[in-house]
C-alpha cells in the first residue's frame, strides 16, 4: 500500500506546488517585503499545498466511496 516511490513522488509534487505558490505570491505582492508579507506568503502556500495533498489522496488512495457520509439503513 505505501510504495516508497509513490510517497516520494507525492512529496516532490507537493513541494513543487508549495514552491510555485511561494514564487507567484512573492512576485505578486509589492515590495519591499516585510515580516507580515512573508507570513502571508507562507500561510497561503501551506494552505494550498495541504489542499492539494488532501485532494490527491482523496482521489487516488482512498477506495471507499462513502468517506464522509454513510447511507442510512432502512
Amino acid at each position: 500500500m505505501w510504495n516508497p516511490t509513490r510517497v516520494l513522488t507525492l512529496a516532490a509534487g507537493i513541494a513543487s506546488v508549495f514552491a510555485a505558490v511561494v514564487l507567484i505570491l512573492y512576485k505578486a505582492l509589492p515590495g519591499p517585503h516585510g515580516a507580515l508579507d512573508y507570513l502571508v506568503i507562507g500561510t497561503a502556500a501551506t494552505l494550498t499545498s495541504l489542499l492539494a495533498l488532501f485532494l490527491i489522496l482523496l482521489k487516488t488512495w482512498v477506495k471507499d466511496p462513502e468517506v464522509f457520509y454513510r447511507r442510512r439503513r432502512r
